[in-house]
């Protein structure tokens, strides 16, 4: 799937011969791809079967969920005994104006996995994207907010949202540049837009701990991942800023003293080469919902508001 955000930096662009901006998608057709994406997921749960809902996801969820699916079929195989079927209701959709593809839309929702109540009540957020007329809707991005955390998106006289460019320069930093200012900042601090948070400050001082417990060295690199299924994908918020989605790998190698060596879980093992003596490498992909502030804050320009990770690899050695 090709980058998504790109192609709106002009405004117009031909793909397929298509000049017209148009939305990406009717509401009636933004509510069957939800269906059809809460059916596949269903059945792939209840399975434990990533085959179920390949077709439905992609990008940073596609590589958190077809992993996922594919450890738990190899530590249950019988399937999931604990199966719940999702319900994904109240649906609310921000679907943007754009000419060509890919194509892509925001389903906000509300889900049966928690109380309605309190700080409790949350809200799933899907991105869903398409790459040409013949192809499913797929999800690239789900995140889960607070009820109150999804904010106002701007739009026009008919209700269709407002895209970000990737390059935009109406934002305190482009959407382009999340990807690898956030893996720099991981690693060394820099740059300080970011505000501080539990996927910020507080994971970085979490890692430094890590690091340093006894007989075992953790040690981890981040890379950007910002192509193709995993571009950027943001909306404007009312106030000028944007709530944008974007990826990230990243791997942590955990070193045991001599005479030691790391414990691997069920799950990672599933998914694991190799046989761990001293060493064991798991990849990571993380995805990150993002409040970017309007150009010319002077501070916390980035607010991480939700971050979903998983495993999608392991080495031992």
């Amino acid at each position: 799937m090709a980058t998504v955000l790109a192609l709106t930096a002009s405004g117009c662009v031909t793909v397929h011969g298509e000049l017209e901006v148009v939305p990406a998608a009717t509401r009636t057709e933004a509510a069957e791809a939800l269906t059809a994406f809460t059916d596949a997921y269903n059945a792939a749960d209840k399975a434990f079967d990533p085959a179920l809902d390949a077709g439905r996801v992609t990008g940073a969820l596609g590589a958190i969920n077809q992993a996922g699916l594919k450890s738990r079929s190899v530590t249950s195989p019988g399937g999931n005994p604990a199966h719940r079927p999702l319900r994904l209701t109240d649906a609310r959709f921000a679907i943007p104006k754009k000419a060509g593809w890919p194509r892509w839309f925001v389903a906000d929702t509300d889900s049966n996995r928690d109380t309605d109540s309190g700080a409790d009540d949350t809200r799933w957020v899907l991105v869903f994207v398409r790459n040409g007329p013949e192809q499913l809707w797929e999800v690239a991005y789900l995140q889960i907010l607070p009820a109150g955390g999804v904010p106002k998106f701007r739009t026009d006289q008919e209700g269709w949202a407002e895209p970000v460019a990737p390059d935009s320069t109406a934002l305190a930093v482009a959407p382009k540049d999340l990807s690898e200012e956030y893996t720099s900042y991981l690693q060394t601090g820099k740059p300080a837009h970011f505000a501080a948070g539990p996927h910020t400050s507080a994971w970085r001082e979490e890692r430094a701990q890590i690091a340093k417990r006894p007989g075992l060295a953790t040690q981890y690199v981040d890379q950007p991942l910002d192509t193709a299924d995993y571009a950027p994908l943001g909306l404007t918020t009312q106030d000028g800023g944007a709530l944008v989605f974007f990826a990230t790998r990243f791997y942590d190698r955990q070193v045991a003293a001599k005479g030691y060596r790391p414990k691997v879980s069920p799950e990672v093992r599933a998914l694991m080469t190799g046989e761990v003596t001293s060493t064991l490498t798991k990849e990571w992909v993380s995805s990150q919902a993002v409040l970017v502030k309007p150009a010319g804050a002077e501070s916390d320009q980035v607010t991480i508001v939700a971050r979903l990770q998983g495993v999608i690899a392991a080495t031992g050695s």
